[in-house]
């Protein structure tokens, strides 16, 4: 089955560009589809604060081309209330442009204001989980803030998304059974490595629904109860072993998951200071 998440895209325009550019990223995600909320033409306090509700009834990552100062401020301060990235969407560009150029750009209605660091640290998290997705580089993993560790389809990569948003360097690693993890993940100093784990029988119909939606038919121990019992037993002891916090996604959505991770992470990051 697809993992699947809600996705705000405020314009105070026609909304095209950014809906394109949300597109373009999400292009590069397998298995990733997004229930869309388009918000356009938002120009007034009213306007946002409708926007704003919205988010609220369906949080999840909010994309915006908004150049009014204080609809933006409102929107930002909304977002970290309810505890969901807010990202600007052109203003990478608009920087580049001025520097090139050496001019102002002449901002208005539908266009953008420049970026700050903190959106740059964003887009830096975001490349670097793209290429640390589902194992990939582990001889980087050193440079990651947070590594997941888990069985196939415990929501790793939309996990990773959703935290690289906020600026959080993150990997993830599958666990499968059988097959021995990277040894640099046993002796990792920087990162905390978080285990993902879920019930053997949603594990089972989250398979089966993935299967499906492949149109794949054959005999697999991919979706065998038993064979899944044993593989969420073994990733345990794994996850025990190495004394790795270990989070159960059985009945969380992504953003409780995301929420989980950063209380851990704070935790983390404050013992390091002791």
């Amino acid at each position: 089955m697809s993992e699947r998440f809600h996705i705000h895209l405020v314009s105070d325009s026609t909304g095209e560009t950014v809906s394109s550019i949300y597109r373009s990223v999400l292009s590069q995600f397998d298995d990733i589809e997004a229930e869309e909320h388009i918000w356009s033409l938002v120009r007034t306090q009213g306007q946002m604060e409708r926007a704003i509700e919205g988010i609220k009834a369906e949080p999840g990552i909010v994309i915006y081309t908004i150049v009014d100062e204080d609809n933006s401020e409102i929107l930002h301060k909304a977002c970290k209330k309810l505890k969901v990235p807010c990202v600007p969407a052109l203003l990478r560009v608009t920087k580049e442009m001025t520097k090139f150029l050496g001019v102002e750009a002449n901002l208005g209605t539908g266009r953008q204001y420049e970026l700050d660091e903190e959106y740059f640290e964003r887009v830096e998290a975001i490349n670097f989980t793209l290429a640390h997705d589902d194992g990939q580089n582990t001889a980087n993993l050193e440079n990651a803030d947070i590594v997941l560790v888990g069985p196939s389809r415990t929501s790793k990569t939309p996990t990773c998304v959703y935290l690289s948003y906020r600026g959080i360097y993150a990997a993830n690693v599958p666990y499968v059974k059988g097959v021995s993890l990277p040894d640099i993940l046993f002796d990792l100093k920087n990162p905390l490595v978080i285990g993902l784990t879920i019930s053997p029988e949603r594990l089972v119909q989250i398979r089966k629904s993935r299967l499906d939606t492949l149109q794949e038919k054959r005999e697999t121990t991919y979706i065998d109860i038993e064979e899944i019992k044993e593989e969420v037993a073994e990733a345990r002891k794994i996850f025990n072993k190495n004394k790795w916090p270990t989070i159960d996604v059985t009945r969380k959505s992504i953003e409780e998951t995301v929420a989980k991770i950063m209380q851990l992470y704070s935790r983390y990051k404050e013992h390091e200071h002791d």
